[in-house]
């Protein structure tokens, strides 16, 4: 019988670190993961090709365990005028409270992905997952042409079956759950909300492929429940945004450190994407019009200049704080203790 997924990894334990993007994701963090035992993910769908490179060498400085690199599948669009003079009319209120000069609309709304892709092919991570869209079957062989894993990104069976028949390695089944950005890219994203254990039990049952659970995933006792489910290794990602190696801001961490169970939302306030993070004034007050604003890359690249201005000042109100729904069983340890705990966990699971 063939090793499953993360035996194939050559894990210790069946952990791999979620690729968030926004700043989580520093080198030592996924160093610390990739050292522990674990697969760390660098986010890298908001880094230039430039930084690409940099980053990946920065990861190989600290350690030489494999770990993975994660793209979002997009092209830069082409809005319309009125559509970006609306958007930038409900932000222009946010960016004179916190003293921002008035919002304006950027050349470019994300990375160029053909030259992200390059610099992935590269970098020649040990695997490569994709969110928001899917690669085609002549891209995945030239990604296993590197002996790098393909890991398609799945909130339904729809896109579990396109990944399967693109030839990827593996599928990540992200559960309503999960933090972060909804990976939807067949379908409305509300209407793949899918509880992770549902999910991961669809796309196990009915896939030639590893899934990958991800979603909620705090501790071993719930890494050892996906993996009753079909699972073949769990993507934590809130789990870890607590840890000192983790790379979000003091402000940020605070948050996560003050949340209770259901103080998560879904939101397209802050990219026009929906993504679940901490509730907060910016969210709630935008709630009523969300539906309006453009759509990811285009809201979030608006965005972005108040997003980092209330970083800097501290303001957690104005920031998108994104995390999952297990928040509050969040710890703030260091990696390898985090890990220790995990498999401690997840051993006693199964006793």
């Amino acid at each position: 019988m063939p090793p499953v997924l993360w035996q194939r990894l050559q894990l210790k334990l069946p952990v791999i670190q979620a690729p968030m993007a926004g700043g989580a994701t520093a080198p030592q963090l996924v160093s610390a993961v990739c050292e522990a035992g674990g697969l760390g993910f660098l986010a890298a769908a908001l880094l230039s090709p430039e930084q690409i490179g940099q980053e990946t060498a920065r990861i190989r400085a600290r350690t030489s365990q494999p770990f993975g690199i994660n793209l979002f599948i997009q092209d830069d669009p082409a809005p319309g005028v009125a559509e970006l003079e609306a958007a930038l009319g409900l932000l222009r209120p946010w960016h004179a409270e916190l003293g921002l000069a008035a919002p304006t609309a950027p050349e470019h709304f994300c990375q160029p992905f053909e030259a992200q892709w390059l610099a992935l092919l590269a970098a020649r991570p040990a695997a490569a997952s994709f969110t928001f869209g899917i690669l085609t079957p002549e891209q995945v062989r030239a990604l296993k042409a590197e002996n790098i894993l393909v890991i398609g990104t799945a909130t339904n069976l729809a896109e579990g079956l396109a990944w399967a028949e693109a030839g990827a390695d593996a599928v990540c089944a992200q559960g309503r759950e999960a933090g972060g950005h909804r990976g939807t890219f067949i379908g409305e994203q509300t209407q793949s909300l899918r509880p992770m254990l549902s999910l991961v039990y669809e796309l196990a049952q009915n896939l030639p492929l590893p899934v990958i659970a991800a979603g909620g995933i705090m501790n071993g006792r719930e890494i050892a429940a996906a993996m009753r489910h079909g699972a073949q290794a769990c993507q934590l990602g809130t789990a870890f945004l607590r840890c000192p190696e983790s790379g979000i801001s003091a402000t940020w961490k605070q948050a996560l450190a003050q949340a209770k169970a259901g103080d998560t939302c879904l939101t397209r306030a802050f990219s026009g994407r929906y993504a679940r993070g901490l509730s907060n004034r910016y969210i709630e007050a935008m709630a009523s019009c969300q539906e309006q604003l453009p759509a990811y890359p285009v809201m979030n690249a608006l965005t972005g200049p108040l997003r980092a201005a209330a970083a800097q000042a501290g303001r957690s109100d104005l920031m998108s704080l994104w995390t999952g729904e297990g928040v509050a069983e969040a710890r703030g340890l260091p990696v390898a203790e985090l890990m220790a705990q995990l498999q401690v966990e997840w051993q006693a699971a199964y006793r």
